[in-house]
C-alpha cells in the first residue's frame, strides 16, 4: 500500500495539520507526522481543508438551458465534489450518470421530479411528467449517484399548478426513504409561506437570499418575515444557490445581522453565469459571504462538513481517518476585489480565497487559476 503524507499544512483556524492517505482514503491525521520514506506533498504552510463541495450546480453537458462541464466547475476551481441540482429527471439521468463517471471531479445528482428535468423552463406545468413509479425505478438503478430530489417552485416553472408539484415531491420523498428534497424558490406563485408550510425539517430551501418580493425579507421593513423564522427554527435548511438571479447582498446581510445563517454555500453555476458572471466560481461566492460577515472557518464548514451532512455523504467533508482523501489546498490574500450580486449591487472584498491545488481520491491536481 503506497502512502502519501501531506506535510506542513494548516487548517483554516491556523492550527498545523498533517495527513497520511493511501488508496483514496485518509489513514492518519496529526499535528506532525514522520515521512518515513513515504511520498510527500509539501504544502509549505498553505491552508487546506476537506475537499470543497458545491452542493448546487448544473453540469449535465447535453442540456440546452442550464448546463456545464463537471471538471470546469469542479476540479479546475478547487472543488472536489459537485451536486447537480435537478438538471435531469428519470428519463435522462442514466445518460448523465454515464458522462459524470468520466469526470475527475466527484459528481452526484438530485433527481428532478419532472421526468425530463429542465428541458424547458416550465417543467412542472404539465403534471403528467411527474411519475412516481419512474422515480422509484431510477432511484433503485442509481442509488450511489442520486442523493436527493429537486422541485422548482416558482411561477415560470409551475404554470397553473400552484403548490401541487411540491405536494407530489413530498409524496415521492415519503415513498423513497425520506431522501433529501431541495426546493427552488423565486417569484410567486406559489407564495413563499405556502411553500414553507409544505416543507419539513431537513428539506433544503435554495436561493434563500434572493432579492425578490417573494423572498425571505420584507422589503418594506428590511426584516426577515416571521413565518420564515418559524421555518428556520423548525429545521428547514437554507442553501445559498447564488445563480444568475438569486443572491442579494442586502438580504444576506439582513439575515446575517439577525443571526439567520445559510446551512450551505453553493453557486447554482452553469456555463453562462460562470463565463459572464455574476457567479464565476465557488471561491467568488465564498468571498461574497465573507463580505457579508461570515468568518472563513464558518465558510469552510458550510462547503465541507455541512454540505456532506446535508446529503448524507458520510465519507466526504471531514479530515479524519477513514474519510475520502479529498482535499482543497488554498491561500488567503489581502487584496481587494470588486464583487457583484445578482441584482447589480457591489461590495468590496478585502480578502480573496484562491484554491491552488486539489486532491481527489488521493490524486493531486494543480489549480493555477
Amino acid at each position: 500500500m503506497s502512502e502519501t503524507v501531506l506535510k506542513n499544512g494548516r487548517l483554516i483556524t491556523g492550527e498545523p495539520c498533517e495527513v497520511v492517505f493511501a488508496e483514496g482514503k485518509i489513514v492518519e491525521v496529526a499535528e506532525t507526522i514522520e515521512t518515513n520514506g513515504r511520498e510527500v506533498i509539501d504544502l509549505n504552510g498553505k491552508y487546506f481543508s476537506a475537499g470543497w463541495i458545491d452542493s448546487h450546480v448544473h453540469c449535465y453537458q447535453e442540456m440546452n438551458l442550464y448546463y456545464d462541464y463537471p471538471d470546469q466547475i469542479g476540479i479546475e476551481k478547487g472543488v472536489t465534489t459537485v451536486v447537480d441540482a435537478g438538471t435531469t429527471g428519470a428519463e435522462n439521468i442514466a445518460r448523465f450518470y454515464e458522462l459524470a463517471k468520466e469526470a475527475k471531479t466527484n459528481v452526484y445528482a438530485l433527481l428532478n421530479i419532472s421526468k425530463f428535468g429542465i428541458v424547458e423552463q416550465d417543467e412542472l406545468a404539465d403534471l403528467s411528467k411527474v411519475q412516481s413509479d419512474l422515480v422509484k425505478q431510477v432511484l433503485a438503478d442509481l442509488p450511489e449517484f442520486i442523493i436527493g430530489i429537486k422541485a422548482r417552485m416558482s411561477k415560470t416553472v409551475i404554470g397553473d399548478n400552484g403548490i401541487t408539484p411540491l405536494k407530489l415531491a413530498k409524496e415521492i420523498q415519503a415513498e423513497n426513504q425520506q431522501l433529501p428534497l431541495m426546493v427552488h424558490i423565486g417569484s410567486a406563485p406559489p407564495e413563499l409561506n405556502e411553500i414553507l408550510d409544505v416543507m419539513s425539517k431537513g428539506d433544503i430551501l435554495t436561493h434563500c437570499f434572493n432579492g425578490k418580493p417573494n423572498g425571505i425579507m420584507d422589503q418594506s421593513t428590511g426584516k426577515i418575515k416571521e413565518f420564515v423564522w418559524q421555518a428556520y427554527r423548525d429545521g428547514i435548511l437554507f442553501d445559498i444557490g447564488h445563480g444568475t438571479d438569486s443572491f442579494n447582498f442586502t438580504v444576506a446581510e439582513a439575515a446575517f445581522k439577525a443571526n439567520m445563517l445559510a446551512n450551505t454555500i453553493s453557486t447554482d453555476i452553469y456555463i453562462r453565469n460562470r463565463t459572464n458572471g455574476p457567479v464565476f466560481d465557488l471561491a467568488t461566492t465564498l468571498e461574497k459571504l465573507h463580505t457579508v460577515g461570515y468568518s472563513w472557518p464558518l465558510i469552510i464548514e458550510k462547503i465541507t462538513s455541512a454540505a456532506a451532512d446535508q446529503y448524507h455523504l458520510s465519507q466526504k467533508g471531514r479530515i479524519e481517518a477513514g474519510a475520502d482523501a479529498d482535499f482543497t489546498i488554498f491561500k488567503l490574500i489581502d487584496e481587494e476585489k470588486e464583487l457583484v450580486d445578482s441584482n447589480g449591487n457591489f461590495r468590496q472584498a478585502k480578502q480573496q480565497i484562491i484554491p491552488v491545488q486539489t486532491i481527489i481520491g488521493g490524486v493531486s491536481y494543480d489549480n493555477q487559476l
